[in-house]
């Protein structure tokens, strides 16, 4: 037999009691009829008798549980026997129902929009972006920008440079105008340009006939310097960047969305742009590149989007809230994502049907959108669900063992039935009584709380070969009395607590 720890029975009973009376008084139609009366030709049937501690305890007759409880009647008209389901469907009372809070809604066939939410990093658009070098060496003269942020229109001066070469390849050039050979004027031009001298100062040149000493830059396009890396005077190389100049007029945010939404993005789709800064419409966008790789790190998927700024609200640096507009899936099947009971591996929800029955129905989801999650398998768009208040419903499913093994498997039936595992920590071993005591992680399929016991093990499982300590994985046997054996335990690993050995 089981022996809970002292510290733990008397909040384990009251909640059982609480429970497993205050239930069945909801839910059952009439638990207080005598035993006369329910065994009197054209009144209710007995079905069997539980307790109502150890719902898979089950007897013909009434009786006492083995914690010394009195059986209570389960009745063939709440297990919806009638329609030969007897270990799936819960009676609800009718008065009861709004008083529970229990809300039905219909499953719908609808379109279930895909959206991608995440956080973006605003960044300049890098297509507009010029780095500014010369290809010769020289010195910085006249800086006409002085700090970064500072705005430029194409064609505004940057700086003059003097450069020695810059002086030959002026000199060459009007030599070769003097000596009017065409190829010879021809090259020298050329040369110019290389050097990146500007076509209005080599007309000028030409013009003139003169020799500059400072050759002008000028931007190249509209924008803002981004970064300025030299000041008045400084000798500059072909290597040597000496400014980054950004158009803002676009943007690009960077986003990374999770490895299960990288099949529904693609270039092409709709975005949208938040910030906290800036209420009202988002800002619309579109996605420009979906990296073709993902980060080893996170296992999460780089998205680049675009967005229009011609007012600059969008600045470098910033974050966003964005929002990635995938093709919907059409014709879906769809129930509220609230109506979706998750536990373990398993996902069900209690479908109500006529005359307060509820029925618990194993599902398969699949993706989720909103409020809304779409159904693979379970349930047919002719039915409806329980959105709130299936808890209560669920929990009185467990007490009476009717959801709790769901497909109408028979727990009085097979051994493999009686059986389940948990997780935990050995604490103290008494070879000569036959028990461990073990502190062990919630168990769900009965229900129980991460609590510390005492269990007896199987007459024929040994104990030599556990150590204080370990932790393990063990499983239980439930008896004809409703009692749990251990009859396995797997070592996992040892544990250095200062924990006793039992005599």
């Amino acid at each position: 037999m089981i022996k809970l720890s002292k510290l733990l029975i008397p909040g384990v009973l009251a909640v059982g009691l609480v429970l497993g009376f205050g239930l069945s008084q909801w839910m059952a139609p009439d638990t207080a009829q005598s035993l006369s009366d329910s065994s009197t030709p054209g009144e209710r049937e007995v079905l069997y008798w539980q307790a109502p501690m150890i719902p898979d305890f089950r007897s013909d007759k009434p009786g006492k549980s083995p914690m010394g409880m009195d059986l209570i009647p389960v009745y063939e008209d709440e297990t919806g026997s009638q329609n030969g389901d007897t270990e799936s469907t819960v009676y609800v009372k009718p008065g009861i129902t709004q008083n529970l809070g229990i809300r039905t809604e219909k499953v719908l066939r609808g379109d279930l929009s895909r959206h991608i939410e995440a956080v973006g990093y605003i960044g300049y658009d890098e297509n507009n972006i010029t780095n500014v070098h010369l290809r010769t060496d020289g010195w910085i003269e006249d800086l006409a920008i002085r700090s970064e942020g500072q705005r430029v229109k194409k064609g505004d001066l940057l700086f003059k440079v003097y450069s020695p070469t810059l002086v030959n390849a002026q000199s060459e050039y009007l030599q070769s105008l003097k000596s009017n050979n065409a190829k010879l004027i021809e090259a020298s031009h050329l040369r110019l340009q290389a050097l990146n001298v500007s076509d209005d100062q080599i007309d000028e040149i030409t013009a003139q006939r003169t020799i500059k000493q400072l050759v002008s830059f000028v931007s190249p396009q509209d924008g803002i310097v981004a970064a300025l890396n030299v000041v008045e005077g400084t000798f500059v190389q072909p290597g040597t960047n000496v400014a980054t100049l950004a158009d803002l007029s676009t943007v690009w945010v960077l986003t990374d969305i999770f490895e299960d939404q990288a099949p529904w993005t693609r270039t092409g789709l709709a975005a949208e742009a938040r910030l906290p800064f800036l209420p009202g419409a988002p800002r619309l966008g579109r996605v420009e590149f979906v990296y073709p790789t993902l980060d080893p790190d996170t296992r999460a998927l780089r998205v680049r989007l675009k967005f229009d700024n011609l007012d600059e609200a969008l600045k470098p640096n910033m974050f966003a809230n964005v929002t990635i507009k995938a093709e919907p899936v059409n014709n879906a099947l769809i129930i509220p994502r609230d109506a979706v009971i998750r536990s373990g591996n398993t996902e069900r929800v209690i479908v109500s049907e006529e005359e307060g029955r509820f029925r618990a129905v194993e599902v398969l989801t699949g993706m989720e959108s909103g409020d809304m999650v779409e159904i693979l398998a379970g349930l047919t768009d002719d039915e409806s669900v329980v959105v709130s208040g299936q808890f209560l419903i669920d929990s009185e499913a467990s007490l009476t063992g009717s959801i709790r093994r769901l497909s109408g498997s028979d727990l009085q039936g097979s051994e493999e039935a009686r059986r389940t595992f948990g997780h935990g920590v050995v604490n103290k071993i008494f070879p000569s009584q036959g028990i461990v005591n073990i502190t062990h992680d919630p168990i769900a399929d009965l229900a129980w709380p991460e609590m510390t016991m005492d269990f007896e093990v199987a007459p024929d499982f040994s104990l030599t070969d556990i150590q204080v300590g370990s932790v393990i994985d063990f499983e239980l046997q439930r008896t004809l009395e409703g009692s749990y054996l251990v009859v396995s335990i797997k070592p996992i690993a040892p544990q250095n607590d200062n924990l006793e050995q039992g005599q």
